[in-house]
């Protein structure tokens, strides 16, 4: 059986190894989520490491992860497409980055087209 290379920190599972004894762990969850209008999203599509399939990506948000599932699940069930939320990203199979858009505008969130 080989061992695994780890390649970054992310790799060890999430466990923090200290040798200081009044070391507090800080959950990065305790962020509160800003109101839609404070919030600025980046909208772009990709295609890169998905075996040629587009996708749109919406990134930048600040917020518990809970409220990032349930937009995503609100822009898949408008879109009516999968998707999936990872990496505070939300991900939507296809490019429905201009209806995606107008959805989020009508949330009142602040949102910018990245890319071509």
């Amino acid at each position: 059986m080989s061992k695994k290379k780890l390649s970054s920190l992310e790799d060890l599972g999430g466990f923090v190894f200290s040798t200081n004894n009044s070391f507090e762990f800080e959950n990065e969850e305790s962020e509160e989520t800003l109101v839609p209008n404070k919030q600025y999203l980046e909208a772009h599509f990709s295609n890169k490491g998905r075996g040629g399939k587009t996708v749109t990506i919406i990134s930048g948000f600040v917020g518990k992860e809970d409220d990032l599932k349930s937009l995503g699940k609100l822009l898949k069930t408008k879109c009516g497409v999968g998707g999936s939320v990872k990496d505070n990203e939300i991900v939507i199979q296809g490019n429905y980055r201009d209806k995606i858009m107008e959805i989020l505008k009508k949330e009142g969130y602040n949102v910018k087209r990245v890319g071509g």
